[in-house]
């Protein structure tokens, strides 16, 4: 599966926010795995137990074959399985999703495109409804959208009482509109953060505040 550059920022800012809460041995769901980056991402930076669950068969597999190889296999479990027939039996420290895109947008003739990248299989409704069931009471939970889902997601939210508490909206340059949203949130209502965050400056090159975030997992920055 492709491996994008705002994927890689989001699974890098979400590991240091996590890292932030200081907390040992956390239980952490990744949702819509895909290759399994958020979460090898996430076993780098934290201390944590994570499963992984994705839909996929052939994705998933490769997500066991990336698992394996690294040095955090015995921290991370690959669950082959649609997230809204599964039944966890425990609740979750923290629940991390970049869940597919353009929900509304054109369809694509192969399912499995569908799936991956029009939300055919988890709406984001869904996706937050099942995060309000199985996130603890203190839990905190991660979501990478495209920027014009922003009303939507904050709309739902109020339906489901889960509070923003930050907002990264992400450009591709100094010079270009917003095209992602980095959200964090909980069961706790706070004021929510706004932050803006260039991936690269007018001069193309990697802004500061992007690499700072990704140092340590790009070997060239």
């Amino acid at each position: 599966m492709k491996v994008t550059t705002d994927s890689c920022l989001f699974g890098a800012w979400a590991a240091r926010e996590v890292q932030s809460l200081q907390l040992q041995n956390l239980q952490l769901l990744d949702v819509g795995a895909g290759s399994g980056l958020l979460s090898l991402m996430m076993a780098q930076k934290n201390v944590v137990i994570i499963d992984a669950i994705e839909i996929d068969k052939e994705a998933a597999h490769q997500a066991e074959e990336n698992v394996g190889a690294s040095p955090w296999k015995e921290h991370i479990t690959i669950i082959a399985e649609d997230v809204l027939r599964w039944r966890p039996t425990k609740k979750y420290d923290v629940i991390i999703s970049n869940p597919p895109f353009y929900e509304a947008d054109l369809k694509s003739d192969r399912f499995t495109k569908n799936v991956a990248h029009h939300n055919a299989g988890l709406l984001l409704n869904e996706l937050l409804q099942f995060i309000k069931k199985h996130l603890t009471t203190d839990g905190v939970f991660f979501l990478l959208l495209p920027f014009k889902r922003g009303k939507d997601v904050e709309e739902l939210l109020a339906v489901y009482e889960l509070h923003l508490h930050k907002k990264v909206t992400v450009k591709q340059t100094t010079e270009h509109a917003p095209f992602r949203l980095m959200l964090q949130g909980s069961n706790t209502k706070a004021e929510t953060v706004v932050v803006e965050l260039s991936i690269k400056d007018n001069h193309q090159q990697y802004t500061q505040k992007f690499t700072s975030i990704l140092k340590d997992y790009y070997l060239h920055l």
